[in-house]
């Protein structure tokens, strides 16, 4: 859900976290080529294609992330992790979106969709529009990464990747970033621990710790902030760019069956978790033990194993 920076460090984001060198790229892809999308000509667009379909949509808003981060954590931090995933396992990363569902009731905060409002009249239409939008351009999956993650935000997120992946018949995942790492503890959080360390492994220059008093801290939610550290920011996105680089290699080959597989996992996920309120509006429902059910929801994900999943989502 999430603070200065440089044209370079921004723009180039390996500069901020250099942990993808060209030792650590696997065959037939380059730590540094460009993977943005709107810096690719056309002919390196379809070069990049061919190598791998995939494209990543990354997530964000502009949110109060604490005195110590900037407002754009979410989408930053989203945008980053893409961009290095691309880089080590193929494909593309189209431009962050800046606007998602709910927020804070802190200062510059800004929301498009009401908090708690699983009927989104902004987000879901916008995600499905570009979802077809790049079907239509030919990529053969979808990966949408989203750094803000309110209940609402990832319902509407995952609901819509599942209806599309049927509707396109492609695969497209729609997650938060955090549930790629729920073993490494890294459970979500809003400007505390886990979201400061990662900022302050991919864009240190941002992070000002200094800048916090005494708890309890405005607009932070989790562990504390001031026990946020570098390293810990590298081993949890070392873990995620693992997983998403290794997602975006093999989405695009997966069989009409293990698509199928996919969506059914996901789809029981989202049923789950829109279902588990009871229509009320208590949207963490489903969320109350997901660090110990779902530990290894990135784990089964990037290994294929769907129906690991669907055996955990049974015991939210």
């Amino acid at each position: 859900m999430a603070r200065r920076f440089g044209r370079r460090r921004f723009l180039g984001v390996a500069a901020a976290g250099t942990v993808l060198g060209s030792s650590s790229a696997p065959a037939g892809t380059s730590a540094g080529r460009e993977v943005r999308l709107e810096f690719l000509r056309p002919r390196e667009l379809k070069e990049a294609k061919a190598a791998c379909g995939t494209i990543f949509q990354p997530l964000g808003t502009i949110e109060w992330h604490g005195v110590h981060n900037v407002l754009g954590v979410d989408a930053i931090k989203a945008h980053a992790l893409c961009l290095h995933a691309a880089r080590q396992g193929g494909g593309v990363v189209a431009p962050p979106l800046f606007g998602g569902i709910g927020g804070l009731n802190q200062p510059h905060t800004f929301i498009m969709d009401p908090e708690d409002d699983v009927f989104s009249v902004y987000l879901r239409p916008w995600l499905e529009r570009l979802c077809r939008e790049m079907a239509r351009d030919g990529f053969r999956a979808i990966i949408i990464l989203t750094g803000h993650y309110g209940a609402a935000q990832q319902m509407v997120v995952r609901e819509t990747a599942v209806r599309m992946s049927r509707a396109l018949a492609i695969p497209v995942l729609g997650t938060p970033e955090y549930w790629l790492a729920l073993d490494e503890g890294y459970t979500g959080d809003h400007a505390a621990w886990g979201e400061t360390s990662l900022m302050m492994h991919l864009f240190p220059d941002t992070v000002d710790l200094s800048r916090l008093d005494k708890p309890p801290y405005q607009g932070v939610g989790g562990r504390d902030p001031k026990e946020s550290s570098a390293a810990d920011g590298r081993r949890i996105m070392e873990t995620i760019v693992s997983r998403l680089a290794t997602l975006a290699q093999k989405m695009p080959a997966w069989s009409p069956q293990t698509l199928d597989s996919f969506i059914e996992a996901e789809a029981a996920l989202v049923a789950r978790q829109l279902s588990a309120p009871g229509g009320k509006k208590q949207l963490w429902t489903a969320w109350r033990n997901v660090a110990t059910v779902m530990r290894d929801y990135g784990k089964h994900l990037a290994e294929g194993r769907f129906e690991e999943i669907k055996t955990a989502v049974a015991n939210l």
